[in-house]
């Protein structure tokens, strides 16, 4: 089962790289395999482990802000393993290249438009 988890402290600075930072410190001790994005992280895990984990990483958020928004999304498929990487990888071979460029390209200047 995959979950894809955010958590977002309201009320405090708009910069919250320390307090995420404490969350995702709970996540990498779990011993689960992790995906940290931009704006979530994607957990692995049976269901049991992965919603006591979602239930800690809520309450170490509450323990630093007052008011916190915790959202997830969850994608069950019987039998499946190893979905953090084999979701990406199968659009990869669609593709027939790897993803993961993190750099945005400049767009094209003016100059170099045809005709």
């Amino acid at each position: 089962m995959l979950v894809e988890l955010s958590v977002v402290l309201l009320g405090r600075d708009t910069h919250l790289s320390d307090e995420i930072a404490a969350v995702v410190e709970l996540i990498d001790a779990s011993g689960l395999p992790y995906q940290l994005t931009p704006s979530g992280t994607c957990i692995e895990g049976e269901w049991d482990e992965a919603m006591a984990l979602v239930r800690l990483c809520h309450d170490r958020a509450r323990e630093l802000s007052p008011h916190v928004v915790t959202t997830l999304q969850i994608e069950d498929e019987a039998g499946a393993r190893d979905k953090l990487t084999r979701n990406v990888s199968s659009v990869e071979e669609k593709l027939g290249r790897r993803l993961g460029r993190t750099v945005r390209l400049a767009p094209p200047r003016l100059s170099d438009a045809p005709g």
